[in-house]
């Protein structure tokens, strides 16, 4: 029996006793996770202290310790030094903003310099005055209507993706194709070999479509061939999440002879490959791109992400897939979406077929490179992203006492929105780092003066008493 009586006791979290098993740290670990994930238990929550706990479920206190420690590993609570342990928010979701936040620095949510509209607008204008126009608000095409999809067959071409029309699909956004994906091509309990960090909205989907991810370590090139290797033969991978250039979060763009030697493996163990790519910028720089799709055409889909960089509102992104993919992805995407909107769609096309998206991709390429600049004035330090151009930097973190989210809040109550390293992996981070959006804020003077806030964050908080590993 417990020393304390409950029954007029509160307890934030009161899992269910009947549910416990042996092992008990085990169940009651995804009991925690569980609630957590379907947002009964809400990002910063308190939870309940283990020891107190322990007495409510009559348990030892090192079982509820042990738990505590498995969601913690997986990034799903924290704890504050004094104050006690709290629920994260889950990978990908922006911390809550308080009433006075109006003014808040944006350096976590990577958005595209939003404030260019010009080229959108009229793209739209043009569309609108169409005599075709009423066809878009059928209920048909949910692929997408056939001239929009060989526009983006055309478009991805430049980026070394030979496909066509019936080939090719539009999705609601690259979150929207990688949930597809997921969910139509891999089984319950599958496992897909990630980064060390990697992007944040797949953790959270993978979590939701129960699907393992299993960190692959790599080095400034990318995944080590030999490691991923040895996984495969290990774990049984089925599958492979890449981002070959400038890598959400770690700005790592994979060299061509490391995608010769990761294509080898992935073929050798008929990985189903996944290629999350934002190459439109990189075109326009190096001109000498060459995909994974081109080296594993018949096993991999090819999410086209530089819709994303010239309009992140209209949520408009092509997809190409090897013939074998093409029921069960086309039939997730009508479950998921029914279909992708046509006129946002025709939007995109017409920014393609007028000229107009490689214009736009070029100026917001100038505008990046001029931020990146000031980045690597202010933070020499910051890691050196795979092109000079890139929408967001990845800058290092001393292990100090301070928890990655009490980073961010602390930084929120300063003005500025970041996101550190405990949101893009599944395991527990072996480095800290923060990755700052410089796209997001509207202006080179609000850019500088939110990273200037972030600088002095870090150097006041040097004295902090260092992490013990």
């Amino acid at each position: 029996m417990p020393i304390n009586s409950f029954d007029h006791f509160y307890l934030s979290w009161i899992p269910d006793k009947s549910l416990l098993k042996r092992p008990f740290y085990l169940t009651l670990a995804n009991a925690l996770e569980a609630d957590i994930v379907s947002g009964k238990l809400s990002s910063g929550t308190k939870l309940p202290p283990q020891r107190e706990l322990a007495d409510y479920l009559e348990l030892n206190f090192t079982t509820v310790t042990q738990a505590y420690n498995l969601c913690r590993e997986k990034n799903l609570i924290y704890g504050v030094t004094g104050k006690g342990t709290f629920v994260s928010p889950l990978p990908g979701k922006s911390l809550p903003r308080s009433t006075g936040s109006k003014g808040l620095i944006e350096l976590g949510v990577v958005k595209g310099f939003d404030h260019i509209k010009a080229p959108i607008i009229e793209a739209s204008r043009n569309v609108l005055q169409k005599g075709y126009i009423e066809e878009l608000y059928s209920y048909t095409e949910p692929a997408g209507h056939l001239h929009q999809r060989a526009a983006g067959a055309h478009w991805m071409k430049q980026m070394d993706v030979q496909t066509d029309s019936e080939h090719t699909a539009i999705f609601s956004g690259a979150q929207n194709c990688l949930s597809a994906a997921l969910l139509s091509l891999f089984r319950i309990g599958d496992k897909m070999a990630v980064d060390e960090f990697t992007y944040s909205n797949l953790i959270g989907t993978a979590r939701l479509s129960h699907i393992r991810l299993i960190p692959v370590k790599g080095d400034d090139k990318g995944m080590i061939p030999e490691e991923l290797e040895h996984l495969c033969r290990t774990e049984g991978l089925r599958g492979i999440f890449l981002m070959p250039n400038c890598a959400n979060p770690t700005t790592c763009s994979i060299p061509e002879s490391r995608k010769d030697e990761l294509a080898q493996v992935c073929a050798r163990h008929k990985l189903i490959t996944i290629e999350d790519d934002n190459t439109g910028i990189q075109l326009l720089e190096a001109g000498n791109y060459s995909s994974f799709f081109s080296r594993l055409p018949e096993q991999t889909i090819y999410i086209c992400n530089s819709t994303m960089t010239l309009c992140n509102g209209l949520r408009v992104t092509f997809a190409a897939f090897p013939e074998q993919f093409r029921t069960p992805l086309l039939n997730a995407l009508f479950y998921l979406n029914i279909k992708t909107s046509s006129l946002d769609a025709e939007i995109m096309t017409e920014l393609i077929l007028s000229g107009k998206a490689a214009k736009l991709l070029e100026e917001k390429a100038l505008l990046a490179r001029e931020r990146n600049a000031v980045v690597d004035r202010i933070f020499p330090e910051a890691v050196t992203p795979g092109t000079p151009a890139a929408f967001f930097r990845w800058l290092p973190l001393p292990f100090w006492s301070v928890d990655d989210m009490e980073i961010e809040r602390r930084l929120q109550l300063q003005g500025v929105n970041v996101h550190c390293s405990g949101r893009f992996t599944v395991a527990r981070p072996t480095r800290r780092f923060m990755r700052l959006a410089i796209s997001s804020p509207g202006s080179i003077d609000e850019l500088q003066r939110g990273l200037n806030i972030v600088k002095s964050f870090i150097t006041d908080n040097l004295t902090e008493v260092p992490q013990r590993s």
